[in-house]
């Protein structure tokens, strides 16, 4: 039976997010689990979002954080300024845009406490554009979760904010984010996770995740793949990971360089980075050549 008495910690990170982050609140505030905190991280936001959410502080629906002199400091800063301050066994990560489903907090609870050995759980989803309309489903009900890093070091098949619920403990253990890192650090950290706790799917949707020109740019890819070289190098270090999955990784990487490259109109750069890529995973890189695996 679920116990409705454990506290559930829902941490926003925001910045500049006034269109949406009004709708992604009352997504938390509309949950059908009761006990939830909710605490807000504004990271020194310009447009508006701020004075939004001091009018929800205000009125006591959420916990607003900022850091000295509303600076700006990333991401990761925010997320781990909202964990220092997160008094829940469990604990939620929503992007300042996207929306939890009505009953993603409670499915997710409920699977959690009854199975104690699993210490992350994740879901279904749906992609949506702008304006709330539908564009693709995130996962199918026939995924299967095998519980080896080496699959979530080599693909990021699922995400981190929106999706998952985790045990507080695992945070515990295996440290907060890296704020080295203003991009990525969501798959640093799955990567980190996997590598310590058992994980499981849930064939229910629990979120959606909002596809918009603002949150895409060309300098935030590169800086995510560049952090991606390092997220590698130390997750070598850290575990023993096959070496062929470390291959393949870096052949991703390469690749996603390539399309950054080109992007940016630094064609040699981006043939370089492809032949790179396409010479660590030859199988792969035929498939996506031949249109029988698409890369997006």
């Amino acid at each position: 039976m679920l116990n409705r008495k454990a506290k559930v910690s829902v941490l926003i990170p925001a910045f500049n997010r006034k269109n949406y982050i009004g709708e992604t609140i009352e997504s938390v505030l509309s949950q059908s689990y009761p006990n939830i905190e909710l605490i807000v991280v504004d990271d020194g936001s310009t447009d508006g979002t701020f004075e939004i959410l001091e009018e929800y502080s205000d009125q006591k629906k959420l916990t607003l954080l900022t850091h000295p002199g509303r600076e700006n400091r990333g991401q990761s800063a925010a997320l781990n300024l909202g964990l220092e301050e997160a008094s829940g066994e469990f604990v939620a990560i929503l992007d300042s845009d996207d929306l939890f489903m009505p009953d993603k907090i409670a499915l997710q609870v409920d699977y959690l406490q009854n199975n104690p050995d699993v210490g992350l759980v994740y879901g279904m989803g749906e992609a949506i554009d702008e304006k709330g309309n539908w564009l693709y489903d995130i996962h199918s009900p026939e995924h299967v979760e095998r519980n080896d890093p080496n699959e979530v070091l080599l693909d990021c098949y699922f995400l981190l904010p929106q999706n998952a619920l985790v045990r507080r403990e695992v945070f515990d253990r295996v440290g907060f984010f890296e704020e080295g890192f203003r991009a990525a650090q969501d798959h640093d950290m799955l990567i980190r996770i996997s590598e310590q706790t058992k994980m499981a799917f849930l064939p229910i949707k629990v979120f959606r995740y909002r596809r918009h020109q603002e949150s895409i740019s060309s300098r935030g890819q590169r800086r995510r793949w560049e952090n991606g070289f390092e997220i590698l190098h130390r997750a070598r270090a850290r575990y023993p990971y096959r070496r062929s999955t470390i291959r393949k990784r870096r052949a991703v990487l390469h690749y996603r360089m390539g399309q950054v490259c080109r992007r940016e109109k630094r064609y040699a750069l981006a043939t370089f980075n492809l032949i790179v890529s396409g010479v660590l995973d030859p199988a792969r890189s035929f498939r996506v050549l031949t249109g029988r695996e698409r890369i997006d």
